[in-house]
């Protein structure tokens, strides 16, 4: 008896987790959390790590263990810059981000994991730029209002909870000024379900 009671859990769990993963769903939540980018550059200039921060919404449409997850949040990203004259600046960009990610979401009974990637526009709003005195004199760091990159990233799903870890290669050169800028980073999000 004990032996039946237990297959007869196994497939009642095995179905459920089937259902879970193949019934349509939507989502909907906030999300916030910090960045550390870091432009990639040639030229006179290098980069160091600087955090910024992020704040916004995502939704998630799927089925099948398959989702679609577009996002939309305000990122104020920086960066330094230090010059071959041993000069610092600091780079602020503030931007609204739309990142459409595809990706795979596994797990059952509120608890689950996901794996995704896909393109990111940001559109700057902002730029704030403050340079040593003979760097000011030297340079000025024009950045275009419009960037592109790719995103890969992985999440955990806990009840209402969602963290998130990603990477954001950036695909434009951001830099009117002939040199090479492009805008890469990493962030850590916590998200919360609303639906």
């Amino acid at each position: 008896m004990k032996k039946l009671t237990l297959v007869l859990a196994i497939v009642f769990a095995t179905t459920l987790l089937a259902q879970a993963q193949t019934l349509p769903s939507f989502q909907f939540g906030v999300k916030g959390g910090v960045n550390l980018s870091q432009f990639s550059t040639s030229g006179t200039f290098n980069s160091d790590n600087r955090a910024g921060y992020l704040a916004g919404f995502w939704a998630r449409i799927g089925a099948l263990g398959l989702n679609l997850q577009p996002e939309l949040y305000y990122t104020s990203k920086e960066a330094t810059f230090n010059s071959a004259a041993n000069e610092t600046s600091k780079v602020t960009i503030n931007s609204i981000d739309l990142p459409v990610l595809v990706g795979l979401k596994f797990g059952a009974l509120g608890i689950g994991g996901r794996i995704n990637t896909g393109p990111l526009a940001s559109f700057i709003i902002d730029k704030n730029q403050s340079f040593g005195t003979a760097a000011s004199n030297a340079v000025t760091l024009h950045f275009k209002d419009q960037a592109y990159a790719w995103q890969f990233g992985a999440g955990l799903d806990i009840m209402k909870l969602s963290v998130d870890l990603r990477y954001e290669l950036g695909l434009t050169n951001l830099a009117n000024n002939g040199y090479d800028q492009k805008l890469n980073l990493f962030n850590v999000t916590l998200g919360y379900r609303l639906f």
